[in-house]
C-alpha cells in the first residue's frame, strides 16, 4: 500500500488514480447499459438476466463494494484535486477581476466537471433508492424484475431525473474521457483528436442508451 499512499501525496499522483477510477467506472457503464439492453428483448430473458445475476451473491457483493470503492475514491479525489486547482489559480482569478473589473467567467470543462458530478451523484442517489433499495416507490412481493424495472421508469419523478440524469452524464463523460488519458500521461498531440472524438461518442452512446429506457417505458409500456 505504500505505493497508493505516495501516489496520493502527490498532485500528480492524485490526477492519476483519478483517471483510472474514471475509466474502470466507464467499464461499469458499458456493462450496465448492455445488460439492461434485454429490456427491448422481452421480459423472459431480462428476468433471466437479472436472476442470474442475483444468484451470484457473494460476486455480486465483492462488485458492489468494488465498484463503491472506486466510485468513493473517484468523488474524493474529485473534491481534493479541484480545491488544489482552485486555490492555485485563486491569484489568476483576482489578477482578472482586478483587470476587468468584474468576476472571471469560469463556465470551463474543469469546473463544470465538478458542478455535473455533484448533479450525477444525486441521480445515482435516487437510482439506488428506486432500484437497489426500492425506499421511496416500493412495489408488491414477488414483483418480477422486469416489471419493477418498467413500473420505476414510467414513475413521472424518476422519468425526470432519469432523463435529466443521463443528460448531464453525457456532458460530464464527453470531457472525462478524455481528461482520464490526459491524467494518465497518455495525451500526444497525434491521438489526442481521436481520444476527443471516442470520448464524445462514448458521452453520446453511455447518455442516449440509458435515456431510451425511460422513453421506452412510458411510449411503448
Amino acid at each position: 500500500m505504500n505505493w497508493l499512499i505516495r501516489a496520493l501525496s502527490s498532485s500528480l499522483g492524485k490526477k492519476y488514480v483519478m483517471g483510472i477510477t474514471g475509466l474502470l467506472l466507464c467499464g461499469f457503464l458499458i456493462t450496465h447499459l448492455a445488460g439492461n439492453l434485454l429490456l427491448f428483448v422481452g421480459a423472459e430473458e431480462f428476468n433471466h438476466y437479472a436472476h442470474t445475476l442475483h444468484e451470484q451473491k457473494a460476486l455480486l457483493a465483492v462488485a458492489e463494494v468494488g465498484l463503491f470503492v472506486l466510485f468513493v475514491a473517484h468523488l474524493i479525489l474529485a473534491v481534493v484535486t479541484t480545491w488544489e486547482n482552485k486555490s492555485a489559480r485563486k491569484q489568476d482569478y483576482d489578477v482578472n477581476q482586478s483587470k476587468q473589473g468584474t468576476p472571471l467567467l469560469t463556465f470551463f470543462p474543469h469546473n463544470w466537471m465538478w458542478i455535473t458530478g455533484v448533479i450525477v451523484l444525486g441521480f445515482i442517489l435516487l437510482h439506488l433508492v428506486d432500484f437497489r433499495l426500492g425506499i421511496r416507490n416500493p412495489g408488491p412481493e414477488g414483483e418480477e424484475p422486469f416489471d419493477k424495472a418498467v413500473r420505476l421508469l414510467r414513475d413521472p419523478i424518476t422519468f425526470c431525473a432519469y432523463i435529466a440524469g443521463v443528460i448531464v452524464l453525457g456532458f460530464h463523460l464527453s470531457h472525462g474521457f478524455s481528461s482520464a488519458f490526459q491524467s494518465l500521461g497518455l495525451s500526444h498531440p497525434k491521438y489526442n483528436k481521436f481520444i476527443k472524438c471516442a470520448g464524445t461518442s462514448f458521452a453520446v452512446i453511455v447518455a442516449v442508451g440509458f435515456a431510451s429506457f425511460p422513453l421506452w417505458a412510458v411510449l411503448f409500456q
